[in-house]
């Protein structure tokens, strides 16, 4: 094993250098990830373009790697050997308070960033920080004894096992959030890889009718939305969206809306109120909106539609996800489109956030691809 470590490291908005580290001794409850998939999202775009603090960050949370070494107390207390294929979340969870028993990691306020400075997140990290690599934009990623671990299952490549994350917020926050089930109407906004996601987790739970929203930039992925399982797609710009909606499912409207449009403005959640049936359906949302003048609360009181938001997944979510990949079921594999090279990480989040002009559903960087 190599003396350094290579790495991409945010040192600044939309700025990235390709740095080298001191390979970490690991302890005996600790392991090193070499990592082979880390995959991009919209988080990292705008964590990229407006860092919460200045220090150096190896960004990468959705990360899936070998287990290249690992003191004998991190394999006794994870069941894993050297040689092991696993999906890391990227929540590090403090194991004590009630959300880690609950296997509620994201909720665990050793992960928070936002309100705890000591807080460890895969892809959020000071650098600086012991053992430094607290990122998938790396060749090698550190677990200590408290890091979260799925073994990946045999058949299931490390590009498909890249897709978990995506994959298990569609199951977390459609199943679970949500409540979708068998017979359930469902409306999905944006077909994004979470929106894609959450298509497949709503056909998978039983979903009688799932129409999917996009504009004529989603061609290619409104097309991929009906492949996934998606009865109907509606293009935005030449129907009227909520006279469709109500159209196809005979004037009831939907039991749920699920918001994936990613800061799209405030059309997405007024469509989504009115798109929803007149008693009790359900909202999700992502928080992507600062602030919402004249916010329909008499429309959404007087229909009982419980408004919830969509915050990461369980671990459970992650399981589900990953024997979902196993199955072979639906082509998933035709969401991950692009991958880059470490060198080209400042090119792959920008391909993420659109201004590539790129037609990408899920980007990745593969650590150990040549340049």
């Amino acid at each position: 094993m190599a003396d350094h470590v290579l790495a991409a490291v945010r040192t600044a908005p939309s700025t990235t250098e390709l740095r080298e580290f001191p390979m970490p001794d690991i302890p005996a409850d600790g392991a090193l990830l070499k990592v082979e998939v880390a995959g991009i999202c919209g988080t990292d775009v705008k964590m990229y373009g407006k860092p919460p603090f200045p220090d150096p960050v190896i960004m990468g949370h959705e990360n899936v790697g070998v287990i290249a070494r690992a003191g004998a107390e991190f394999t006794a207390r994870k069941g894993l050997r050297e040689g092991d294929r696993v999906f890391v979340e990227h929540y590090v969870g403090c194991f004590r308070c009630a959300w880690c028993h609950a296997g509620e990691y994201r909720h665990c306020e050793a992960t928070d960033w936002r309100t705890n400075p000591g807080a460890r997140r895969y892809g959020y990290t000071s650098a600086e920080n012991p053992y430094h690599l607290w990122g998938g934009f790396s060749q090698y990623l550190y677990l200590p004894w408290n890091a979260v671990t799925h073994r990946v299952p045999d058949g299931v490549t490390p590009e498909l096992a890249g897709l978990v994350t995506p994959l298990s917020n569609g199951i977390e926050w459609a199943l679970v959030t949500a409540g979708v089930g068998y017979v359930s109407t469902v409306l999905i906004q944006g077909p994004g890889q979470q929106g894609l996601s959450q298509v497949v987790a709503c056909k998978q739970a039983g979903a009688s009718t799932i129409i999917v929203t996009g504009t004529p930039r989603d061609a290619a992925r409104l097309a991929l939305a009906r492949e996934l399982g998606a009865d109907h797609t509606v293009d935005v710009t030449e129907d009227d969206p909520l006279q469709r909606v109500l159209e196809l499912t005979g004037g009831r409207g939907v039991d749920v809306v699920l918001d994936c449009t990613a800061g799209a403005g405030t059309a997405p959640v007024l469509l989504g109120i009115d798109a929803l049936k007149r008693r009790e359906g359900v909202m999700v949302v992502q928080g992507e909106l600062a602030a919402f003048p004249d916010f329909p609360l008499k429309k959404l009181t007087e229909k009982s539609i419980a408004l919830k938001s969509a915050r990461g997944h369980s671990y459970r979510a992650c399981e589900l996800a990953l024997e979902q990949l196993a199955s072979g079921r639906f082509p998933l594999e035709k969401l991950a489109t692009h991958s880059f090279p470490l060198s080209e990480t400042d090119r792959a989040i920008r391909t993420v956030g659109g201004e590539t002009g790129e037609d990408a559903v899920h980007v990745s960087l593969l650590p150990w691809a040549a340049v």
